[in-house]
């Protein structure tokens, strides 16, 4: 008995370290704080656990501190003249006020976001890009950078890794950037095989510790001059096959031009992170371009390791500059304050807001904690549609048919903050209006969630919604 009462006791003043902390030196959110509080004090054992390996960011400053001073070293070598790509693209693609202040925006942010031209392939299921992926990795020459968070152990996941290693084993140079919490299901016998073929693979962040710090992002650079980015891992459910999810709604985009170099900047910036390799200066790495199509895009990417949200900002700036339009599809739709005031605001200035998520879940507290914000969009006069034809877990945002997002990036705190992530914006109107067509189509197979229908669900779904709500700047 005096054993659990020291025990108890222990734990208590554990917390109570761990609160005087959150509050005094970690100098967290304060929604983020209180989330932590509420976690340290009904559920004191888990939540001490929980936070040791969710909560602490003193690591994050010194795990990061190097790359984030290497980063902005680099980005001044990678400096481009934006005035002048500036006006070349308001001569050639009619540009007003808002892609030049959104393009602004995006280039101040994040500086090796070079504004260039593109020949652009939007894909809305994993089977249409995976034919079009492997094609490319079959016919590569030279090189095969990839970048994936999730690598699953299945017949997919299987295809792919035996494709990298039959192009190793070819000579062609393959590097295989991982991340360690997504990937942790592959079989180190896997990589073994492509590094003995002669391919190189390195987890981004091998600490068990660093499990919150998630590159999620998802891009392949080929011979430099093609790439993929967006929201499609390599897995059987990616392609329709799970019959958990049934079919896959997703948003991958192809590209080749004068943008893969952005892409294959941000890949080597973080290989060179994760591998303790400088890659970024060679240049057979950014060879001339085959072709150069008449989408101009801007690569912009942020993670734990920028001080600025980068492309939570662009995405607010989309946000207020839109003045007929948002379509917003997204699986996680959990935003900040910040960005659930504007697209309210949007709403009731007029603006036709929609926001498309999910009918089914993949995590219950994330399904929960998307239903809590509807309603109070449903109140500023947006409409919001569940997706019932599988699992959506696209992440796009256009507005005014003019200027459009593609990438990793989820609405929500973990994409904003804790995650590394890259997204296309595109400022195409052309683009931007078969996206729009494409958003007319899907909510064709999705169901209104009308004011009537929130205002009817019952006591328990209420009380889900609720706590979700409450913890969801950590979820």
């Amino acid at each position: 008995m005096n054993f659990l009462s020291f025990l108890l006791s222990g734990i208590i003043l554990l917390n109570i370290i761990f609160i005087i902390l959150l509050i005094f030196f970690e100098r967290k959110d304060p929604t983020v704080t209180w989330a932590w509080v509420l976690i340290l004090t009904l559920i004191p054992v888990l939540g001490f656990i929980l936070y040791l390996f969710l909560g602490l960011t003193p690591k994050k400053r010194a795990l990061f501190q190097r790359k984030r001073e290497e980063d902005k070293l680099r980005n001044k070598v990678s400096h481009n003249n934006f005035e002048q790509v500036n006006q070349a693209l308001k001569e050639e693609c009619c540009f007003g006020h808002m892609e030049e202040s959104i393009l602004k925006l995006g280039f101040e942010n994040d500086l090796p976001a070079r504004i260039g031209y593109n020949d652009l392939k939007i894909y809305t299921s994993g089977r249409d890009k995976f034919a079009d992926l492997f094609a490319d990795i079959k016919a590569a020459k030279a090189f095969i950078h990839a970048n994936y968070y999730i690598i699953n152990d299945d017949q997919l996941g299987n295809e792919f890794m035996d494709l990298l290693t039959e192009k190793a084993a070819q000579g062609v140079e393959v590097r295989l950037l991982y991340d360690k919490m997504g990937c942790r299901k592959l079989p180190q016998s896997v990589i073994t095989r492509l590094e003995e073929a002669g391919g190189e693979a390195v987890p981004f962040a091998p600490f068990v510790i660093d499990i919150n710090y998630r590159n999620h992002r998802k891009n392949v650079i080929i011979d430099g001059q093609i790439g993929y980015l967006g929201g499609i891992n390599v897995g059987d459910e990616y392609v329709g096959r799970s019959d958990r999810f049934g079919d896959w709604r997703d948003t991958h985009l192809r590209l080749k031009g004068q943008n893969v170099d952005s892409l294959q900047y941000r890949f080597l910036l973080d290989w060179d992170f994760a591998s303790d390799k400088d890659l970024v200066h060679e240049k057979k790495y950014f060879p001339e371009k085959e072709f150069s199509g008449k989408a101009a895009v801007q690569i912009i990417s942020s993670g734990p390791d920028s001080r600025e949200e980068e492309i939570k900002s662009v995405f607010l700036k989309m946000i207020y500059e839109a003045e007929k339009t948002i379509y917003i599809q997204t699986p996680y739709f959990i935003p900040e304050q910040s960005v659930l005031e504007a697209i309210k605001l949007a709403a009731r200035a007029g603006v036709d807001v929609r926001i498309m998520i999910p009918d089914r879940g993949d995590h219950p507290f994330v399904y929960a904690a998307n239903n809590s914000f509807v309603g109070q969009l449903l109140e500023a006069g947006a409409r919001c549609y569940r997706y019932r034809k599988g699992f959506l877990h696209s992440k796009t945002i256009c507005i005014d048919s003019r200027v459009l997002s593609i990438g990793t990036t989820n609405m929500d705190v973990r994409s904003f903050k804790l995650n590394f992530e890259i997204n296309a914006f595109i400022y195409n109107r052309e683009v931007a209006r078969s996206h729009d067509e494409i958003f007319q189509q899907d909510l064709e197979n999705s169901s209104e969630i009308t004011v009537e229908d929130f205002e009817n669900r019952g006591w328990t779904i209420k009380v889900r919604e609720s706590v979700s709500r409450l913890l969801s700047p950590i979820l």
